[in-house]
């Protein structure tokens, strides 16, 4: 089943991008069990997704943007019914799935989730599963190895059903080759344009033409209302310089945390393996375990050659090039049989025929690095970091509902709380009310739009009073009162006199060009070609970069049973229009296969797709599915 699954990635990838935006996973007996009456998310089948689970969902979905947008994170933009909608119906998709799997008593065993992790790119240290490196990722997740390892492991069963279904996206290798031969199709084409620039001199304005227009249109010409604030932020990381650490504190941490600053003993080993494949048949573990002895005897009579025997006989293909050398590791990053083995050596010393999932080794410990404790100095930043961020962290949960408060019931200065947290009274430029979804990191802390419209409340603008608080980052709060408004007015006609007059020239002239322009096409199609053409190029569907995309269409739309075929089409951005005299059809010769298996592996994906589409579709009809809305939209959630 997993080879499915390894040999269909992209597959994979595809389907899981429709069921996976960050979600907690849970055990798969949690999900048979019903989580109780009252506030459940949704309902699948028998199965229950509870309102925890779907709030655990959310935050790592906030948590995982937020991370990935940095400044720019808005949390009000994700916060909508239709972002908690997604999340919802993702946690039905996985929770079908892994009910599925389930009732197909799909599982994964210990040794194939010991394979999956040691290999992780990221979890190694040249080219090596790293113990440290595992626990330290964790450890910045907030996850024990039991939980991610429970995680992997419902993914793994996941994909098992999803590799399946992978399987059925067929496309043959005939439909591909007439799929490359229509996108590959090539047809000459000669062009003109017919630009508004033409017709310039022919545009003859009425007179009122331009004050008409602004009179009908005064919401373009309308100046932005906007406002000048002042502001201060409560943050985690601002608090961070307010809190002190004692040599003491550092030194009581240090003593209580001991194990933590434990360097673990780590042996250096080479190996020769003889490989074993699972499920080998008695034969071939006796003719294995002959070969593996045959190398043994060698090694035992020249101990020094051993690094030149590994590269002869070691079927290792990670370790054989280097004379066996695997590096230095800690215990529980190797196989189990083989860490033990190394643990027992002495330096220099030949371990017998050891014995693990991969076949039999032949192993030599080369180095050994005794495990130590940590000094105190050796630590000492890493843990006054470490104190510190919780002494802001303490003293951010203390004062974040004070600060809130104080803004609120002391809503005519912003002084007290200046005072009273030791923060920075800072001042913005002046600021429109509505700002541009890419321009608000530019803002700083006031580039938040709950922020924004709390600004221009009538609160704020006339009575003065400070903004509630709002949460405009994780750990981080604002509040802010107006210094100074200005309201949007209409920008004086005679100071935009010139730029209507230009635009409406520009229009008439483009409408000139588009009529002209069609009455060419016609004149063209009727047989009267007088036109001096120019510009030939070649275009097919694959390589259409030297016309726009209307005009390709418009070429590969267009009848040439009978050649020059002609056609037309206005461009877009006042461009005028263009029109193309096809003067030849050039199929593709020959069929490039690698070109064929790349066009027929992505149908086969997307018919894959729809296919996990339509398996989703059946299943909720199967399982009936109920999303109760009301809990999604409730404000307690």
């Amino acid at each position: 089943m997993f080879d499915a699954v390894r040999n269909n990635k992209r597959i994979v990838q595809v389907f899981l991008a429709l069921i996976t935006l960050p979600f907690a996973f849970w055990g798969v007996d949690s999900y048979v069990r019903s989580a109780g009456p009252g506030n459940d998310v949704a309902s699948v089948g028998e199965s229950k997704i509870s309102l925890q689970q779907f709030q655990q969902s959310w935050r790592e979905q906030m948590d995982r943007a937020r991370q990935q947008m940095g400044p720019s994170f808005r949390q009000e933009t994700f916060d909508t019914p239709e972002m908690r909608l997604a999340v919802a119906n993702s946690l039905v998709d996985q929770r079908l799935l892994l009910l599925e799997a389930n009732k197909g008593r799909l599982g994964v065993s210990n040794a194939l989730l010991v394979e999956i992790i040691s290999t992780m790119p990221s979890l190694q240290v040249d080219g090596k599963f790293s113990k440290a490196r595992y626990e330290a990722a964790l450890a910045a997740q907030g996850m024990s190895p039991e939980q991610f390892e429970a995680r992997l492991r419902q993914d793994m069963i996941m994909q098992q059903l999803v590799g399946a279904i992978g399987d059925t996206g067929i496309v043959s290798s005939v439909s591909a080759e007439m799929m490359l031969r229509i996108q590959s199709e090539e047809r000459q084409v000669a062009e003109i344009r017919i630009t508004p620039e033409q017709f310039a001199g022919e545009i003859k304005l009425e007179a009122d033409a331009a004050k008409k227009f602004y009179d009908e249109n005064q919401k373009q010409f309308q100046t932005p209302e906007l406002v000048r604030a002042e502001y201060v932020v409560l943050s985690l990381d601002g608090l961070l310089s307010q809190v002190a650490v004692s040599d003491a504190e550092v030194k009581a941490w240090y003593e209580a945390h001991l194990s933590r600053y434990q360097q673990q003993e780590e042996r250096r080993a080479s190996h020769i393996l003889i490989t074993l494949a699972a499920g080998a048949s008695d034969t071939e573990k006796a003719k294995a375990k002959a070969k593996a002895e045959e190398v043994l005897k060698d090694v035992q009579k020249n101990p020094t050659k051993f690094a030149e025997l590994a590269r002869q006989h070691s079927q290792d293909p990670g370790s054989a090039a280097n004379g066996g050398d695997l590096g230095f590791f800690g215990r529980g990053m190797m196989v189990k049989p083989f860490e033990e083995a190394v643990f027992k050596q002495k330096q220099g010393e030949l371990s017998g025929l050891v014995q693990s999932d991969f076949g039999f080794h032949i192993i030599k410990v080369t180095g050994i690095k005794e495990g130590k404790q940590k000094k105190l100095d050796e630590v000492r930043a890493e843990i006054e970091g470490e104190l510190k961020r919780q002494g802001a962290q303490k003293r951010y949960a203390e004062a974040a509902e004070a600060f809130t408060n104080m803004v609120y019931e002391q809503s005519d200065s912003l002084a007290p709380v200046v005072e009273k947290f030791k923060l920075k009274l800072q001042q913005s430029p002046l600021l429109p009310r509505q700002v541009p979804q890419q321009a608000l990191a530019s803002l700083g802390p006031l580039g938040n739009e709950k922020l924004l419209a709390a600004l221009f409340t009538e609160d704020a603008v006339k009575n003065k009073r400070n903004t509630d608080t709002v949460e405009v980052a994780q750990n981080t709060l604002v509040a802010a009162r107006v210094l100074e408004h200005k309201p949007a007015s209409v920008r004086p006609f005679e100071s935009v006199r010139a730029d209507i007059e230009t635009m409406l020239k520009a229009k008439e002239a483009t409408a000139l060009a588009k009529k002209k322009g069609e009455e060419r096409l016609a004149e063209l199609k009727g047989g009267q070609d007088k036109i001096n053409w120019a510009l030939v190029k070649n275009v097919s569907r694959l390589q259409g970069k030297q016309v726009t995309a209307p005009a390709l269409q418009a070429i590969f739309r267009a009848d040439v049973s009978k050649l020059p075929a002609y056609t037309g089409v206005e461009l877009p951005n006042n461009g005028g229009y263009a029109l193309y005299k096809i003067m030849a059809v050039k199929p593709l010769a020959t069929v490039d296969a690698d070109k064929r298996r790349v066009l027929q592996r992505d149908y086969e994906n997307m018919t894959a797709q729809e296919d996990f589409t339509a398996y989703l579709t059946g299943l909720r009809q199967r399982y009936k599915v109920e999303i109760n809305k009301a809990v999604l939209e409730s404000k307690e959630r």
